[in-house]
């Protein structure tokens, strides 16, 4: 069960209405919703691709600017922990070392996914109608579904919890929280893109 009390205590550190932490958890939000409102509208009328002059490039261009968005949103919460007060009992080597193991798995997720991808599959290239000839089953996807985005919230749990940051943590709900929805918004549409697949090669 929760400790509801220890919560409260928690994040009774967190000052919601900082505007450091409202940025953060604006750019949070904005980069999923970035990411899916531009590849949505990308598949619907494939004007990336006409402007880029071909899918390729349209899809690495996108996926540029989502690293450079992902930049600005781990600089925002970095930022956001640095301006709020740490949680003194947090503040010591086990909890500093906790953070960096978490922050490593995370890491091997990322990378690993990115990997078993490559760009152009991390990037939503399905979207743009660069598809994959089969479903990654290859570790880390052996190991859970969507291990980029939960390997991401790892990260960001393993650095607040090396900054002993309670607003680290709240960001890290956050980024777990819009994470959830993007896969709630994601997955059937994309198993959508390869059911029309399937079914156009069962048709010829």
């Amino acid at each position: 069960q929760v400790d509801v009390a220890a919560m409260v205590q928690l994040f009774g550190y967190v000052d919601v209405t900082d505007t450091g932490f409202i940025v953060a958890v604006l750019s949070i939000a904005f980069n999923p919703l970035f990411w899916n409102v531009v590849a949505r509208w990308e598949h619907k009328t494939r004007a990336l691709s006409q402007v880029f002059g071909s899918p390729h490039a349209a899809c690495y261009c996108l996926g540029a600017a989502i690293l450079v968005l992902n930049c600005v949103r781990s600089h925002c919460f970095t930022e956001a922990m640095k301006s709020q007060p740490k949680l003194e009992g947090w503040d010591c080597h086990w909890t500093y070392y906790s953070g960096l193991a978490i922050s490593a798995v995370g890491t091997l997720f990322v990378v690993s996914s990115f990997l078993a991808l490559g760009f152009t599959g991390t990037f939503l290239g399905d979207y743009f109608g660069i598809l994959m000839e089969e479903k990654v089953t290859s570790f880390p996807f052996s190991v859970l579904d969507n291990p980029m985005y939960w390997g991401s919230t790892a990260i960001y749990l393993g650095w607040s919890l090396m900054h002993a940051s309670p607003a680290g943590l709240l960001l890290t709900a956050v980024v777990a929280i819009s994470y959830t929805i993007a896969v709630l918004y994601e997955g059937p549409f994309t198993e959508e893109i390869y059911r029309r697949k399937q079914k156009g090669v069962k048709n010829k």
